[in-house]
C-alpha cells in the first residue's frame, strides 16, 4: 500500500520503520526507569515523591507542550518541528544520565517531554497527512498502538538489566542515543508531508476541536484508557515490590505481562475499527476498564496479598487500555485535515492533562499501595465516556431524524411519501 502523497515514496512498512521509534522513545522515556524509580531517591537526595513527580510531569509536559509544536508544525512543517524536537530530546537524555541535582534532573525531564512532544505530534499529523480517510490509516495506527503497547512490556524489564549491569544513569544514555539513531534517519529519509501551509501560527484554531462534541468523546476515550495505565504503573512499583514483596526482576516481568495484553489486543484493532466502527469499539474498551476495576475491587477486598489477585484483573483492565488508545485518535480528528497539527496537540495536550492531573489527584487521596486508586481511575472516567457516548448517539439519531423529515417535505411545503 503506498500513500496517497506524491512526496511519499515508502511502502506502509517502511514508513512505520521510519515514524515508529519517535513514538517507542517518546514511551520508554516514561517507562525505562520505572525499576529504578525506588532507588534513585538515595542517588540523588531527594524524597520518593519528588520522582513521582518526575514521572507526572513528564506526561503532562509530553501533552501540554504540543499545544506550541502543533501549530507550529501546521506553519513550519513537519520536518523541522520533528528534528527539533529529536534534539532536544537528546541533549536532555544525556544531561539526565549525568546530574546528581533533583532539581535539575526535573528541569530536564520537562526539556525531554517536549522534545517527546514535539516528536509524537510530527509523527501522528504525518500519518494524517498522508493516510487521511484510507483504510491505511486505520491500520497504521493500529501497528503503532501495537508497538506503543510492546513498550512497557519491553521497557521496564530492559531498564531493570541496564540498572543491573549499568546503573540507573546509563538507562538515560540509551534513550539518548536511540534518538541520536532516528533523528539520523529521519534527516536522511523523512521528506515534509505537510498538505498546505498555515500562513500564521492561528491560536485560534485551537478553539476549533474544543467546539465539536466527537472530538471531546475521543479525547475522553484516550484519558480513559491511558490514564488508567498510568495509574497503574504510578502504584505497582510500591505495591508490588513494597507491599506484596515481588523482586526488582519479577516486578518487570509481571509488569510486562500485562503490556502483552495490550499488544495482543492492538494487533488487531486495524482490522475490528473498519469493521465493527469506531463508537462500537469505543464502548468495547470502556466496558472492559469497568469489568476490570470491579474485579480488581473484589480481589482487593478479599485477596489484597495476592500477585494474581492483582494482574489478572489488570490484564483485562490492559485490553480496554489498548482498545481505548487504538481507536481514539483517528476519531478525534476526523473532519480536522487542514489543521491536523494542531488538532493533534489539542488532543494530546487534553488528554495528557486530564489524565495526569485527575489520576495524580486519585493517587494522592488514595491509598498509593493498594489497587483502589485503579478501580475509582477505571470506573469514572470509564463512565463518564459511556455517557457522552450515548449523548453523542441521541444527538445524531436526532439529526438523522430531522434530516429525513426535511427530505420528505417538497419546494411546496407538502409532505411527500417516501414512494412519490
Amino acid at each position: 500500500m503506498r500513500s496517497k502523497n506524491f512526496s511519499w515514496r515508502y511502502s506502509l512498512a517502511a514508513t512505520v520503520l521510519l515514524l515508529s521509534p519517535f513514538d517507542l522513545l517518546a514511551s520508554l522515556g516514561m517507562d525505562m526507569y520505572l525499576p529504578a524509580v525506588p532507588f534513585m531517591p538515595n542517588a540523588l537526595g531527594t524524597t520518593t515523591s519528588t520522582i513521582q513527580l518526575t514521572l507526572t510531569t513528564y506526561l503532562v509536559m509530553i501533552g501540554a507542550g504540543q499545544l506550541l509544536f502543533g501549530p507550529l508544525s501546521d506553519r513550519l512543517g513537519r520536518r523541522p518541528v520533528l528534528l527539533g524536537g529529536g534534539l532536544a530530546y537528546v541533549v536532555a537524555s544525556m544531561g539526565l544520565a549525568l546530574t546528581s541535582s533533583a532539581e535539575v534532573f526535573l528541569g530536564l525531564r520537562i526539556l525531554q517531554a517536549c522534545g517527546a512532544s514535539a516528536c509524537l505530534v510530527s509523527t501522528f499529523a504525518t500519518v494524517r497527512d498522508i493516510y487521511a480517510g484510507r483504510e491505511e490509516s486505520n491500520v497504521i495506527y493500529g501497528i503503532l498502538g501495537s508497538m506503543l503497547a510492546m513498550v512497557p512490556a519491553i521497557g521496564p524489564l530492559l531498564g531493570a538489566l541496564v540498572d543491573t549491569w549499568l546503573g540507573w544513569r546509563a538507562i538515560f544514555a540509551f534513550l539518548g542515543l536511540g534518538m541520536i539513531a532516528a533523528s539520523a534517519a529521519a534527516w536522511r529519509f523523512w521528506p515534509e508531508t505537510r498538505v498546505q501551509r498555515v500562513a500564521g501560527l492561528q491560536w485560534s484554531q485551537l478553539l476549533l476541536p474544543i467546539k465539536c462534541l466527537n472530538f471531546w468523546l475521543y479525547t475522553l476515550c484516550y484519558t480513559a484508557g491511558m490514564g488508567s495505565f498510568f495509574v497503574f504503573f504510578s502504584i505497582a512499583p510500591g505495591l508490588m515490590m513494597g507491599r506484596q514483596g515481588v523482586s526488582q526482576l519479577d516486578f518487570s516481568l509481571l509488569f510486562a505481562t500485562v503490556a502483552i495484553a495490550m499488544v495482543f489486543t492492538a494487533r488487531f484493532m486495524g482490522r475490528v475499527i473498519p469493521k465493527w466502527g469506531s463508537p462500537s469499539v469505543l464502548r468495547m474498551g470502556m466496558g472492559c476498564l469497568i469489568a476490570g476495576a470491579v474485579l480488581l475491587a473484589i480481589t482487593e477486598i478479599w485477596v489484597s496479598q495476592s500477585v494474581l489477585g492483582f494482574i489478572a484483573p489488570m490484564w483485562l483492565v490492559g485490553v480496554g487500555v489498548a482498545t481505548a488508545v487504538s481507536v481514539a485518535p483517528n476519531g478525534a480528528l476526523r473532519g480536522f485535515d487542514h489543521v491536523a497539527g494542531t488538532v493533534t496537540a489539542v488532543y494530546f495536550c487534553l488528554g495528557g492533562v486530564l489524565l495526569g492531573s485527575i489520576g495524580t489527584l486519585i493517587i494522592w487521596l488514595l491509598p498509593r499501595n493498594t489497587a483502589w486508586p485503579v478501580v475509582v481511575y477505571c470506573l469514572t472516567l470509564a463512565t463518564v465516556v459511556l455517557g457522552l457516548s450515548c449523548v453523542s448517539r441521541a444527538k445524531g439519531f436526532r439529526g438523522q431524524r430531522e434530516h429525513d423529515v426535511v427530505a420528505l417535505v417538497g419546494a411546496d411545503g407538502k409532505l411527500t411519501h417516501p414512494a412519490d
